[in-house]
């Protein structure tokens, strides 16, 4: 292991990585006009034939009317926005930034030759965690904001940008980008994550925690003894990636001082072997050994230690997850962990049959437990990333707290409780959703979240009171965004402004900045070409949203993709329904991914009408009731 320091750091060789041009544009739309000529992802598709659409087209990534700008991310003094982005139109993408007083963008960070991810170039613990990730992007792929910093070289702001070839930083001047820390495909650096204070930058390295100061260079090895005692520490599980979408295994405290951290042992789960037919040779390379939890049989165990993050010993939290005949049986899975307030650790803990769910807190300096809540159900409880800790408390007579989501009403609604779990009263309450958290705003009241309160196809982003008076009904919740279909907000760290993106059946991706305070358009950051023929077919073939009312009053959504009547004549029509049976994934949305379902879009080119729906059997029992079909086919 070798680290560069600031001083004498190697510096990539990548000309497009010396002094980065910038690429002026008009003032009406900054992004849209910059990045039109390949914005779009779909001009190998301009003016083809739906008719006699190819079967490679269902495979194609990016979908067309995807290649908008990724990860969109605010810098830390808001005067810029930073995203991922192809010109080209292709997955393999670079960092940009766009000022946006100046509404000037420009290319701040591109790999360097050789040195961007491809498949190739990956590990196969990288490989997989891409797989659970369903991660598609090559090139840059994460990028990490460091604020400025006082004193030396490395107190610029810039990012923090990891590839197969090292963890780079690169600050905002255009000069070139610093090689922090070097990697291997045979001993790879997974997962590095800065420090909330910059300093440090911690990561897991042959199955162990290590941290690298961001100044000096030094590494420092954290944890120790996995590898020979076929335990991990500080990486996520096969099943807490791929089943409840936590796909870390540490987390930095708030001051930079501590990182909790899973053990993993799967000393108790066989060896499977896969074996890669068709090899010319046999060996390490033909086969692949996985220690696979197979329905029923044993789960990984995993704890949670602390550890200072200067070194030191580890301090061992009351919780052993996966020991069915331990003295808490009903702790199968750690699901989510979160730091509180004053060094406390909020742990989210589930049985196995997903019918309980625990919050508990630790102590970090004995490992002490305390259940804040239990959350319980007969069919299952839903994970969830809505737990806020509370800095300034709920009031005064209610220090500390935080902010929880449960569907004890069937809808999923937010919560505030005390320090001690007592729920105080809602936030939010009627037959909708929230689907997420996008800030709070301790100092004014006020709380901004994403939620389904305008109809279940669509999701918008809404602001309403943190601290209501609980004696009087709730006021609804205030409206931000415009306009129907689904809206994914990133908010800027003053809480003045908002990226929205958004799309809907009729229209592809479009980012806008807009104000927080009414959510009026401040300007737009990228729109899709509107001469782009296929585009508009597109949108000529949205399918059609239907609702049928079942039996028992509820309303049920489905996605139609009918044949062109003019070639295949009326209907019946043979019929495919794709359903997805299980929790918490609704095919049926107004986005413009169900425009774009290529793989629907060619069976009705042949002549399949296509239902996309999200009850199987009892929308079949009333689509029965409804339509006269020619045969059905499901594909779940």
């Amino acid at each position: 292991m070798r680290s560069v320091d600031a001083e004498g750091a190697e510096r990539s060789s990548d000309q497009h990585n010396r002094k980065k041009p910038r690429l002026e544009t008009g003032a009406g739309m900054p992004l849209a006009d910059a990045l039109a000529p390949g914005g779009s992802g779909v001009e190998a598709a301009a003016g083809a034939d739906f008719s006699g659409m190819a079967v490679e087209e269902i495979v194609q990534h990016p979908l067309p009317g995807y290649g908008a700008p990724v990860a969109l991310s605010f810098c830390p003094d808001d005067r810029r926005v930073a995203y991922l982005y192809s010109p080209d139109g292709t997955l393999h993408r670079k960092v940009y930034t766009f000022d946006t007083a100046q509404r000037r963008q420009e290319l701040l960070f591109g790999p360097p030759d050789g040195g961007g991810l491809e498949e190739g170039n990956l590990s196969a613990e990288e490989r997989m965690r891409r797989e659970r990730a369903r991660e598609r992007g090559l090139g840059v792929t994460r990028y990490e904001w460091r604020a400025r910093h006082s004193g030396g070289h490395s107190s610029r702001a810039g990012i923090v940008v990891p590839l197969p070839s090292g963890v780079y930083f690169q600050d905002l001047s255009g000069s070139e980008p610093v090689l922090k820390l070097r990697s291997s495909p045979t001993s790879p650096i997974i997962d590095p994550l800065l420090s909330p204070n910059g300093s440090m930058i911690a990561y897991v390295k042959d199955d162990e925690l290590h941290i690298l100061g961001f100044s000096n260079g030094e590494i420092k090895q954290l944890t120790f003894g996995a590898r020979e005692s076929r335990k991990i520490h500080g990486l996520a599980e096969y099943i807490a990636q791929e089943e409840m979408e936590r796909k870390t295994g540490f987390w930095w405290s708030p001051d930079s001082k501590h990182l909790a951290f899973t053990e993993v042992d799967s000393t108790e789960i066989p060896l499977y072997r896969i074996m890669h037919q068709g090899k010319s040779y046999v060996g390490p390379d033909a086969q692949e050994d996985h220690a696979y939890p197979f329905a029923g049989a044993a789960n990984v165990k995993v704890r949670l230690g602390v550890v200072p993050s200067n070194g030191g010993e580890v301090t061992w939290m009351d919780l052993l997850c996966g020991h069915p005949h331990g003295s808490h049986s009903d702790e199968e899975y750690l699901a989510r962990v979160n730091w509180m307030h004053n060094n406390a650790v909020a742990v989210q803990v589930l049985n196995r049959s997903h019918t309980k769910l625990k919050l508990l807190k630790f102590d970090i300096t004995t490992g002490k437990r305390e259940v804040l809540l239990e959350e319980q159900h007969d069919t299952w409880v839903t994970l969830h990333d809505c737990f806020t800790p509370l800095d300034k408390g709920v009031n005064s007579k209610h220090p500390g707290g935080f902010i929880w989501a449960s569907e004890k009403t069937g809808f999923r609604h937010l919560y505030v409780h005390d320090k001690n779990g007592v729920c105080l009263g809602p936030l939010t309450q009627g037959e909708w959703m929230v689907e997420q958290i996008a800030a709070v705003n301790e100092s004014n009241g006020l709380i901004y979240f994403c939620g389904t309160l305008d109809g279940p196809l669509e999701t918008n982003l809404y602001q309403t009171n943190l601290f209501p008076d609980w004696n009087l009904p709730l006021q609804p919740p205030k409206r931000l965004t415009h306009g129907t279909g689904r809206h994914s907000v990133i908010l800027d760290h003053q809480l003045l402004r908002f990226i929205d993106v958004y799309d809907s059946i009729k229209s592809p991706p479009v980012i806008l900045l807009c104000s927080l305070l009414d959510g009026s358009v401040i300007m737009p950051l990228f729109e899709q070409p509107s001469t782009v023929p296929s585009l508009k077919k597109f949108q000529q073939l949205s399918p059609e949203i239907v609702e049928i009312t079942a039996k028992d009053g509820t309303t049920l959504y489905g996605t139609l993709y009918l044949p062109d009547e003019r070639k295949y004549g009326p209907p019946p029509y043979k019929t495919l329904v794709s359903v997805y049976g299980g929790p918490g994934v609704q095919l049926v949305s107004d986005t413009w991914m169900s425009t774009v379902d290529m793989r629907a879009q060619y069976l009705r080119s042949k002549g399949i009408l296509v239902w996309k729906v999200n009850v199987l059997l009892l929308f079949l029992l009333e689509v029965e009731r409804h339509f006269s079909l020619g045969g059905i086919m499901l594909l779940i």
